[in-house]
């Protein structure tokens, strides 16, 4: 089982405790995520990672297959973090949606070491952006860590100190705390198979994917959602499998860093193209926003033309496919 003491013996890995968030008013939106397909029940745990060496501070979220008894559903974000989101984007309050998984629940080890997948945000977004992609593939076997990166996320540390976006981080700012991460997964309390690691991303997080395989073959095979692959220095050559899935960010415009960085692609590859697909159609924008209750033109612009329940089955789908493919066998 995960607990306090498992977590604070693995290191600088400091646990968080979820407090209740206050009750709304009957015309709050409560939102709700649809449930993963998979057949083992999910846990999931949140701590805080130290890196001293770059003065830096994570949230981060691992997810796993596990033995549920009595412990409660996760939130899909704390309620600070996720008021200031809304906030921003110019929403009004909602109620955070319940996950399928359950906190500190204990791991399902009649499994046996499980591979794990890395995710990295998108700009200004959260740990929580995917949780539609991250529940399904723990609901299938994986377990999978998400970080928040500090300064460019909306998240909150043991303390309740609130952070949100300050604009000044690069892809490579997300690279480097992935690649810190990866050195830290041997002091997890979950049986890992350390020799089975995957990652993706979302936006700038997809970029970042690109970076860390190219900085540590220790990452087996990348997954990016709609990521714009620019950074300095650029994404540089990758012989291990790589998918990409385009919306906005395709190979198609003249001089664009997707068809270079494709073309720096030496293994296996595939580019999933969405007609009609916004750039969050790949996240769990594209379910959620429509619970908001905007009316159809405003709508529209969030999520273009691509029907939420078909990206939920896209998003389910897919990276599942993809790192099955790359990581089981």
């Amino acid at each position: 089982m995960i607990t306090r003491r498992s977590l604070l013996a693995a290191g600088a890995l400091l646990p968080v405790v979820l407090a209740p968030g206050p009750a709304w008013g009957a015309t709050t939106p409560r939102l709700t995520l649809p449930a993963p397909t998979g057949r083992y029940k999910i846990g999931t745990s949140s701590f805080r990672l130290i890196d001293r060496s770059r003065r830096r501070e994570l949230m981060s979220q691992i997810w796993y297959p596990a033995t549920v008894t009595r412990q409660p559903a996760a939130p899909w974000m704390r309620e600070a973090p996720l008021q200031a989101l809304l906030s921003s984007a110019g929403f009004d309050p909602a109620t955070s949606p319940v996950t399928s998984a359950h906190e500190d629940a204990p791991p399902l080890r009649s499994l046996g070491p499980m591979p794990i997948i890395l995710y990295s945000h998108g700009a200004g977004g959260h740990r929580s952006e995917a949780t539609i992609v991250v529940q399904e593939l723990a609901s299938h076997g994986y377990a999978v860590l998400a970080v928040d990166h500090t300064g460019d996320a909306y998240t909150e540390f043991p303390d309740g100190r609130l952070s949100v976006p300050a604009g000044s981080s690069t892809p490579w700012d997300h690279a480097f705390d992935m690649l810190f991460v990866l050195d830290r997964l041997a002091q997890l309390p979950l049986p890992l198979n350390l020799r089975r690691i995957g990652m993706f991303g979302w936006s700038k997080g997809a970029t970042a994917t690109a970076l860390v395989m190219n900085s540590d073959r220790r990452v087996r095979a990348g997954l990016s959602l709609d990521g714009p692959m620019e950074s300095q220095p650029r994404p540089a050559s990758i012989d291990r499998p790589f998918m990409l899935m385009t919306a906005e960010y395709t190979r198609d415009a003249p001089d664009s860093p997707v068809a270079d960085f494709w073309a720096l692609l030496r293994g296996w590859r595939r580019d999933l193209r969405v007609e009609g697909a916004p750039h969050s159609g790949f996240v769990d924008h594209q379910w959620l926003i429509p619970q908001l209750g905007l009316d159809e033109e405003e709508l529209a612009g969030w999520i273009g033309t691509l029907d939420p329940a078909r990206a939920v089955r896209m998003q389910q789908v897919y990276p599942l496919a993809f790192f099955d493919q790359h990581l089981r066998l």
